[in-house]
């Protein structure tokens, strides 16, 4: 959706531009669109008939560029996908909801510091993020919708460090990962921590 809507919003426009816009917003981090796909992307795009080329030039030895615009096709495709993104609810897939499950693999002193780091690093963003909020750079020459963006990041942000400092609290007072009911129930010995695990090779490290 986002390559199909700078498209049409920056019609008729090249490649490159598409690419340099979208690194500006940073929607590498934020939207997972990598820089190496995008020409890739707009390719697929116009095979499927959603976009269509206007020209191809080429200025000495550069390379070729090819300038695109968005069929009545794509137009149905954009508007599909905005109203559906809008008008739905997904949970953001986050690789530390897959760690966080095993909770009981890790030592509770390192799980309670790691905790606590992420925390420090969610900290640091809210802070990033507070000021280029007061910055020039997002009052001046952003649309109003994008200092916005940074309210809700900031946000979840906040949240997020609060809930990690309040579990790692919990983890370090040593309160028991299962209920009482499993605690010795058959099938959950995996889940039951606590115990420090020593790593044999860790002395050896230097």
């Amino acid at each position: 959706m986002m390559i199909l809507g700078l498209v049409r919003w920056m019609q008729p426009v090249h490649g490159y531009d598409v690419r340099r816009e979208l690194l500006s917003w940073s929607a590498d981090k934020w939207a997972n669109v990598q820089p190496g796909s995008i020409y890739h992307a707009l390719r697929k795009l116009t095979e499927e008939g959603l976009l269509r080329t206007v020209a191809t030039e080429q200025v000495g030895a550069r390379p070729a560029r090819t300038t695109y615009e968005v069929t009545p096709k794509g137009e149905d495709e954009f508007e599909t996908l905005l109203r559906n993104l809008w008008w739905n609810f997904a949970e953001p897939i986050d690789p530390f909801t897959a760690a966080f499950s095993f909770l009981p693999a890790m030592p509770r002193s390192e799980a309670a510091a790691a905790l606590r780091n992420r925390a420090n690093l969610l900290r640091a963003g809210i802070e990033s993020m507070r000021a280029s909020l007061q910055s020039d750079w997002v009052r001046n020459t952003k649309p109003v919708h994008v200092g916005w963006m940074f309210e809700l990041w900031s946000a979840r942000a906040e949240a997020e460090m609060t809930w990690c400092e309040r579990i790692a609290e919990r983890i370090e007072s040593g309160v028991s990962y299962l209920p009482a009911e499993l605690a010795n129930a058959e099938g959950w010995s995996g889940r039951r921590d606590g115990e420090e695990r020593i790593d044999p090779t860790r002395n050896n490290q230097r």
